[in-house]
């Protein structure tokens, strides 16, 4: 069984075994906090799409005030938790663990949940994928690598690249055990066999094969625990990252719909009507107030009652999270799952799957594949086929960052950590760099015009 008090030490990712720190002015965890808000990773999110296109005339989220909002549903919901588990277990309180600590390492966890996402949102991660899996300079690559690196390359994974970034010396972040470990949805490899499908931590992955030591490590210092050879228990504090991600995304990805027109406001009002419960009062709707501010008023208390209902459950069922026996989502069995799943259905109708949304998904892929065909053929052709490496191959390895590893490969050298970077230099644009840069690549326009 995991312990909190392990579970909640305040090492953090890259200091010298044993070298425990001591803040005086902010706690480690706040730490973690600011250093994800001043990263360039961070800043990115700014010009990556949550949902829709920016529109000019209404404000819509994009994936920074998404994880701007996320953050701060996580911190409420961790110091609510904490003050619970603090009378809980009395013994924490000899850490000198505090209830603001613990929503600090949910704050900062839900704060970096999308630092791995590509452009073009989900549609950039299949986008990757398919280039891989379809695309003859895509797929020339498989022979070169191992299967289980194969595997991260075909399956693309948000939160495997942002585990990467989170760790990666480049961004220079060496954020807490404890925090990484809550941003961790999914602790297990890309290539695992025997999946348990009930076992909702294990629906997707969580960390690229040449990060398993770094994983283990922080396994190892956090006592996380196995739930089979290839896959680790969730920290349970990540239940809590996963929970306000999804109450964000819900409910404020409706918000937008209605912004938008896509789904008419006495509808929206219908939708949230059985979360609130009681705290709906249909003549506070008529005061004079415009749609857009009564739309907000309903979000909060929403929002609010979401909230209180995931830490009832999340009290009920820590327990069996440190003992492994509880693997699923908290919003799946709230009191208002059933709203939340009717309110997921409207947008998948009405919002997902609307016009806009699908001409940018497509948009996407265009993108995205033309970029990747462009670069991987021009590194296929230097170092694994060199009679057909050309003059456009050698201008288009010019566009790459300069630190970007272009030594070392050839045909008897394993190109997986090449890809990586290639994978990280695609994937880490925002959605306006990626179409400037495609169109330049294929001749659409030039620099300057």
């Amino acid at each position: 069984m995991m312990k909190w008090e392990k579970l909640l030490t305040r090492g953090r990712f890259g200091d010298a075994p044993g070298n425990l720190p001591t803040q005086v002015v902010r706690s480690e965890f706040e730490v973690d906090y600011d250093r994800i808000i001043f990263s360039a990773p961070f800043r990115n999110l700014q010009d990556k799409t949550q949902v829709f296109p920016l529109p000019e005339h209404a404000f819509v989220h994009t994936r920074l005030t998404h994880s701007l909002e996320v953050s701060s549903v996580g911190r409420s919901l961790g110091k609510a938790a904490g003050e619970i588990l603090l009378e809980k277990y009395p013994h924490l309180h000899k850490t000198g663990i505090s209830a603001y600590e613990i929503g600090g390492i949910v704050a900062a966890a839900s704060l970096t949940h999308d630092i791995g996402n590509p452009p073009f949102g989900h549609a950039g991660e299949e986008a990757i994928s398919d280039f891989f899996k379809f695309h003859p300079a895509g797929n020339c690559w498989e022979r070169h690598v191992r299967p289980e690196q194969w595997s991260d390359l075909c399956n693309f994974e948000g939160n495997a690249q942002g585990f990467r970034m989170l760790v990666s010396k480049q961004f220079g972040l060496k954020l807490t055990y404890a925090t990484l470990a809550s941003f961790t949805k999914y602790p297990r490899p890309s290539l695992m066999p025997h999946r348990d499908i009930a076992r909702k931590s294990q629906k997707k992955y969580g960390f690229f094969i040449n990060q398993l030591g770094d994983f283990e490590m922080m396994g190892a210092f956090l006592g996380l625990e196995k739930s089979s050879p290839e896959c680790w228990l969730r920290h349970p504090l990540a239940f809590l990252v996963e929970a306000a991600d999804d109450i964000c995304y819900s409910i404020i990805d409706l918000e937008d719909g209605c912004t938008l027109g896509l789904v008419s406001f006495e509808e929206t009002v219908k939708l949230l009507k059985p979360i609130l419960k009681d705290k709906f009062d249909p003549e506070k709707l008529k005061k004079p107030r415009s749609e857009s501010q009564n739309l907000g008023a309903l979000r909060a208390l929403a929002i609010g009652e979401l909230i209180r209902e995931t830490v009832e459950v999340f009290a009920q069922y820590e327990e069996s999270m440190c003992k492994g026996n509880f693997d699923k989502a908290l919003t799946d069995i709230i009191p208002s799952a059933k709203a939340l799943q009717e309110i997921s259905s409207v947008s998948v109708t009405k919002i997902y799957r609307s016009k806009v949304v699908l001409e940018k998904e497509a948009a996407g892929f265009q993108v995205l594949e033309g970029l990747l065909s462009v670069f991987s053929q021009a590194l296929y052709h230097q170092f694994y086929n060199p009679g057909q490496f050309s003059g456009q191959d050698k201008s288009i390895l010019r566009l790459l960052p300069e630190d970007f590893p272009l030594k070392g490969w050839g045909a008897e050298v394993n190109p997986y950590p090449m890809l990586r970077s290639l994978v990280d230099f695609i994937s880490g644009m925002t959605d306006k760099y990626a179409l400037n840069l495609y169109r330049r690549v294929k001749g659409i326009s030039f620099p300057g015009g």
